[in-house]
């Protein structure tokens, strides 16, 4: 014996055919093990996503909440400390829109907002869609410019 010819022992395995609606004499005949009556008794049945039997479906149970508003304005948010790393690997100066695309920290149609994390220790010049406060503050006292452009 070897792993080429293992099979199970006879009569261990029992195919399991149903011929279903081939008449009475099969003991599937008449309703073919559908049941009496029903969606799932016809032809063609299929449940809707959801469908609970009809009783009320959890996504009609649950209340809806929250606002969307839709003037939001959604920016990317880079941070001093990732200016300040670019600055020191790249010797990059001159920060604008297409840096940062060309870096992959912003899609090409992403808003730019600059955040204040970390600290900015090199002169550097920056042009974005916004800043924060604490940013703006931090470029300009290391003597750089921050300088908002239009979306």
């Amino acid at each position: 014996m070897n792993l080429s010819n293992l099979k199970p022992a006879d009569g261990s395995v029992k195919r399991n055919v149903k011929r279903l609606g081939r008449g009475e004499g099969s003991s599937r005949g008449g309703t073919s093990a559908r049941g009496h009556k029903g969606a799932q008794s016809r032809s063609g049945y299929s449940a809707k996503k959801g469908f609970e039997g009809g009783q009320m479906p959890l996504q009609r149970r649950i209340p809806k909440f929250g606002f969307k508003n839709i003037n939001r304005v959604e920016y990317n948010g880079i941070n001093l400390d990732t200016i300040q790393a670019l600055s020191e690997k790249f010797g990059i100066t001159d920060f604008t829109r297409e840096v940062f695309v060309e870096r992959g920290l912003v899609a090409k149609k992403d808003l730019v907002k600059i955040l204040g994390r970390g600290e900015l220790k090199s002169k550097v010049n920056i042009k974005a869609h916004a800043f924060s406060a604490s940013a703006k503050s931090a470029i300009e006292s290391a003597g750089g410019t921050a300088e908002i452009i239009a979306q």
